[in-house]
């Protein structure tokens, strides 16, 4: 496999897929989602919810925008070449340092390994911009720098960050945040990179995917470590059945329409592409949650049953309101379709006051949401 010049792919290309060094990059991923996930358990349950709950919202923030930065060059430069393969392992490595960096960041707000780790990401993708400018002309060469420029910048902010007072350091991760998300505004204001819709529409499919996998797996560990210790299956299995459909339905729910049919332009693609960030973060604190509601019921977590059913409830809720919010609202017809998520939201929400059996609830509710979208889109489809 030689060199090739870097330029844009055909926004039109047919059959545009996601890579197998694409899904080798989600699947490293896992890592850091699982230590996300880990430390907002542990903090749940001793009943540290403000921090634990801010404390995760941070560290997923990295996770997202490096998967993030990636995906969206990806879908616009990949030429598959050497170069190309090895800076994106070399990315790969990175989240690997940053996952071991995040419960330090999470727990002492420590971001030293967190930060190299994003040093080790950010480093390959800026080269990958030059080179992509390299191949490019016009505007769309001044999109490409302007992305590597941004990229130098926010990362000196980052390694900055650890040399800033540890009291000050979380204000000042939210001022680094907002930078980051006003590159992608400010590089593509001329010139709107060659992004796939239905390439990008499939790579956050399979992140979600990812992450709904990830919540079962953990979810099993929780069940299966709670039988071992305290041999509670009884006690157990509504939490495991409840947590089992609620899954299910955010798969069904999430696929239940093209996301790709509407985005077109930069206008639609980076709301609904930033919009994520809840999407993604609430589908993995469901696992947390239900991992939480498991060590409530056999009393390792000092938390309230309230607390332990809001660990639930609430990131399921976020998780229907904002897949209706990004794409499901713009294929609804009518006030039913269109009231199905945002009512079942809210009432997964009020599951979380129904007791012990609360989980179990919140995934009926779930499978109900289900089975109505599906009855209501079969009978639009028949006319009647």
């Amino acid at each position: 496999m030689t060199y090739v010049p870097m330029t844009a792919r055909d926004r039109e290309e047919s059959h545009r897929a996601s890579t197998p060094l694409e899904l080798f990059f989600d699947l490293c991923f896992v890592v850091a989602v699982a230590q996300a996930g880990r430390q907002l358990v542990h903090a749940l349950a001793e009943d540290h919810v403000g921090s634990g709950v801010s404390g995760y919202l941070f560290v997923f923030f990295g996770v997202w925008w490096a998967w993030m930065n990636f995906t969206w060059f990806a879908s616009a430069y990949d030429v598959d070449d050497v170069p190309y393969r090895v800076a994106t392992l070399v990315q790969i490595s990175g989240v690997l340092i940053y996952s071991a960096g995040i419960p330090r960041a999470f727990n002492d707000n420590d971001w030293t390994i967190a930060v190299i780790g994003y040093v080790v990401m950010r480093l390959p993708l800026t080269v990958q911009w030059l080179r992509a400018a390299a191949g490019e002309q016009g505007a769309a060469r001044r999109c490409a720098l302007t992305y590597a420029v941004g990229l130098v910048v926010c990362q000196a902010a980052w390694v900055s960050l650890l040399a800033a007072p540890e009291r000050s350091r979380r204000w000042l991760f939210v001022v680094c945040v907002m930078a980051e998300l006003m590159v992608p505004v400010v590089a593509e204001r001329g010139h709107q990179t060659q992004w796939h819709p239905h390439h990008i529409a499939e790579r956050y499919g399979l992140f979600t995917i990812i992450v709904l996998g990830e919540t079962i797996a953990a979810s099993t560990v929780a069940v299966q470590s709670a039988i071992d210790e305290h041999e509670a299956l009884g006690e157990l299995l509504p939490i495991a059945a409840g947590g089992l459909l609620l899954v299910f339905a955010a798969w069904w729910i999430y696929f239940a329409v093209p996301a790709h049919d509407r985005l077109r332009t930069n206008r639609e693609a980076i709301p609904w592409g930033y919009g994520h960030y809840v999407i993604f973060a609430a589908a993995a604190a469901i696992g947390a949650g239900i991992e939480v509601a498991i060590e409530h019921t056999v009393g390792k977590a000092h938390v309230s049953q309230l607390t332990a059913n809001l660990a639930v409830c609430v990131p399921a809720a976020l998780f229907l309101a904002f897949v209706w919010l990004l794409h499901s609202r713009h294929f609804k017809r009518g006030a039913a379709q269109q009231l199905t998520l945002p009512v079942s939201a809210a009432v997964i929400l009020a599951c979380a006051w129904t007791g012990t059996h609360a989980v179990l609830w919140t995934g009926l509710v779930a499978a109900a949401t289900v089975a109505l979208g599906v009855t209501l889109t079969d009978r639009e489809r028949s006319g009647a």
